[in-house]
């Protein structure tokens, strides 16, 4: 009899453990509280591909860009004492009254609503541009533009990423072009405050970054030798373009 029992225990045993093993198998299968269950859920289907909770928050940052930066350029190139600023300010203008021409026609064609006016932050920042004068101005005027333009850059960067709506993805090239070349124009001022913009992410990490020990001032660091082909086979030249008229030539395609 305690044979039996003791039998009993055992596959009891056994049972138990096997049901624990397969249930974080059978959750994973459910994916309930997932990050995919979370994309399945916020995402809307269109003819253009899926739109997710991120692609319309691109359209929404895109837009609101556009609506305090646009001012805030026009008021650049009126009232900035230096070429540089007022340049930077006409870069402001022309490629976002471009970009939110493109936000506001995807976003009709997306079933999009896009706000109409400023965050309230955003208009704050209009009104210390608006209470600041010369050499103060353009200094206010470069880091406002160049911080906000950075924190964009790297929304569009994610969305490109990882969208699978065609609109969306064309939007964020054309959204990526034109910050690029905002923020290049705001650090040709030579106003921009790189350590100011270098703490402010240090301090919204989560972790610290790796990487190779800093330099030794004084030590030379060695310089690795280049990259070499790996394989059996290594390639001493690079094939010559195909001639006009030859196959794959774009003359050659019907």
């Amino acid at each position: 009899m305690r044979r039996i029992n003791g039998t009993a225990l055992i596959v009891t045993a056994l049972i138990a453990t096997l049901a624990a093993l397969a249930f974080p198998i059978w959750s994973y299968a459910d994916r309930s509280g997932t990050g995919q269950a979370g994309l399945a859920a916020s995402s809307v289907p269109t003819k253009w591909g899926p739109l997710s909770a991120a692609d319309r928050d691109l359209l929404v940052k895109v837009r609101l860009a556009g609506l305090w930066e646009l001012p805030a350029g026009q008021q650049a190139i009126e009232r900035a004492p230096s070429q540089s600023v007022k340049a930077a300010g006409d870069h402001l203008v022309v490629g976002h009254t471009d970009l939110d021409a493109r936000v506001r026609a995807v976003a009709a064609r997306l079933g999009v609503e896009l706000p109409n006016q400023p965050t309230p932050e955003q208009q704050g920042w209009l009104r210390e541009l608006s209470a600041a004068s010369g050499t103060t101005y353009e200094r206010l005027f470069a880091n406002l533009l160049r911080r906000a333009h950075g924190k964009v850059f790297a929304v569009i960067a994610q969305v490109r990423h990882s969208t699978r709506n065609a609109l969306v993805r064309q939007l964020a090239d054309a959204s990526n072009q034109t910050v690029l070349d905002h923020i290049t124009m705001l650090e040709a001022t030579g106003l921009v405050d790189f350590d100011a913009i270098a703490n402010e992410a240090a301090g919204n990490a989560t972790a610290a970054p790796t990487g190779p020990p800093p330099p030794v001032p004084g030590v030379p660091v060695p310089v690795p030798p280049p990259a070499r082909p790996t394989g059996t086979q290594t390639f001493t030249s690079l094939p010559s373009a195909p001639a006009v008229g030859e196959i794959g030539s774009p003359a050659a395609r019907p």
